[in-house]
Order: structure tokens, then C-alpha cells, then sequence
């Protein structure tokens, strides 16, 4: 039987806008300050009307308190994300990293957490977002991890655990991540076709727009449909990644970010 397609939100453009840009998966953190560079240049370079962050915005997120602690990453990307937040609207959609961003980080920032999934109205046509991750679904493994970590009770139980074990647990899934990637592990599965198909028609949208797999590319699936793969960022990597997918009333763009 076919997974069910989850509530979609809703979200109207304002009529003044004229260009919106999707990333996702910048998975920022300090041991990678080129990619935390790059994003800055982009956030102050922009010509976006808005943008939506989404998914991965971070490595880890160990919680919102961590925004409290004096000179901590989280502290410096928030202050960065709420200078940016004053100049144009930014979303933020939770990824399979930074699940735990809650109320605190959009009081700090300013910047509103979306549903996943949520249907954007913009440019007389329907446009639906994602991180992506929910529709991975023969990565079983991780499906019940998700359902897991996306449980209310789960969450409150991890948050209430001190701040530096929470830290310790992030920098060994940290470990974990790197050591799939020196080992040259593909790190997800890919989106189920015939599931995006039915999220698409659920949300009377003519494309996807998701991160997560990091395997950026433009999917026909069905006579009217497609979904597009943002990129992941990485400026340490050889060669670089970074890029923006660009949404403007002539249509989608992709913007490499990093240098050639």
C-alpha cells in the first residue's frame, strides 16, 4: 500500500516578488569556514526577493539553548541569519540534521520555520518544497529513525539532557558522517518517484523543489511533473560545491556559487 502524503501547508507569495532562491544542505559548521564564508557573501549579494534554507542549514543542531552559549557557532550563524533576515524574508526548513530548530532560533533570527512539506504559490503557478528526506523511502532504516526524531516527546526528552552531552553526541554523528564520506558511501537513498508523483498531485503542484540526496539534478516524472535536486555546499571539497536554484517569472536557474 502506498505511504501516505502528509498535510501540506500553504504559502502565498506576496505579489512584490519577483525572484526567490531555494539552498539546502550547506551543513554549516566551524571546522568548515569556507562554506560559512561563502554563504555570507551569498546572503549579502543576493538580488532574492526571499529565500528558503531547505534543510541541513547546519551539520548538527543540538538544540536552541545553544544559541545562549557565549561565542558558540550556533550563536555567530544566528546573528548572521538575522542580519540577512532584515533585509529580505528567509525561511527555514528542517533536514534530517537540524530537526531539532525550534521557536527559539526564530526569535533569535527572526526567520520562520516551514512544514515539510509546503506548497509555494509564486509566478501563477504552484511550486512544492521539501527537504526531501520523507520520500527517501527505501532507505528503511532511516525512515524509522525520522519518525522517531520527528516525535514531540522524543525531542523534549533529548533536549533535556545537558547542553555538552548533547554536543558530545553531535560531534561523534559528525565522525559518523565524515567516515561515510572518506569511504565513498552515496549518502542517501533517492527520492521514490512514484511517492513525489503522489505528493505533487496531493498538492495540485506542477514541481518538486527538495534537497537531502545531494545528487543535484532536473527529474521529469510524469507528463506535467518534475522535481528539482538542489546542490549541497561544500568549498573544502575538490572541487567546490555551492549554488543557488534561482525561481523568477521566466522560469528556474541554477547559480553555481563556487569558484571553477
Amino acid at each position: 500500500m502506498p505511504e501516505a502524503v502528509p498535510p501540506i501547508a500553504e504559502l502565498a507569495a506576496p505579489a512584490a516578488w519577483r525572484t526567490v532562491d531555494f539552498v539546502s544542505d550547506l551543513h554549516l559548521e566551524g571546522s568548515h569556514p569556507a562554506t560559512v564564508q561563502a554563504f555570507a557573501r551569498y546572503l549579502a549579494a543576493t538580488p532574492a526577493d526571499a529565500v528558503f534554507l531547505l534543510g541541513d542549514l547546519f551539520e548538527v543542531w543540538v538544540g536552541d539553548d545553544a544559541i545562549d552559549e557565549r561565542g558558540s557557532f550556533e550563536s555567530e550563524c544566528c546573528a548572521l541569519l538575522a542580519q540577512a533576515a532584515r533585509r529580505r524574508p528567509l525561511f527555514f526548513m528542517h533536514g534530517n540534521r537540524d530537526f531539532l530548530v525550534g521557536e527559539g532560533f526564530t526569535r533569535r533570527t527572526g526567520i520562520p520555520v516551514l512544514a515539510d512539506p509546503t506548497a509555494l504559490q509564486f509566478a501563477g503557478r504552484r511550486w512544492l518544497l521539501s527537504h526531501g528526506d520523507a520520500l527517501c523511502l527505501q532507505d528503511v532504516e532511516y525512515q524509522r529513525f525520522r519518525a522517531l526524531a520527528r516525535d514531540p516527546q522524543w525531542q523534549a526528552q533529548l533536549l533535556a539532557r545537558p547542553l555538552a552531552e548533547r554536543r558530545a553526541q553531535g560531534r561523534s554523528a559528525r565522525s559518523e558522517s565524515e567516515a561515510r564520506k572518506q569511504a565513498g558511501t552515496a549518502p542517501y537513498a533517492d527520492v521514490d518517484a512514484a511517492a513525489a508523483v503522489r505528493w505533487l498531485r496531493a498538492a495540485r503542484a506542477g514541481a518538486l523543489i527538495h534537497g537531502h540526496t545531494h545528487l543535484p539534478a532536473d527529474h521529469a516524472l510524469a507528463p506535467g511533473l518534475a522535481r528539482h535536486v538542489l546542490t549541497d555546499w561544500d568549498l573544502e571539497a575538490t572541487p567546490p560545491r555551492a549554488g543557488v536554484l534561482r525561481l523568477t517569472d521566466a522560469g528556474l536557474q541554477r547559480i553555481p556559487l563556487a569558484p571553477t
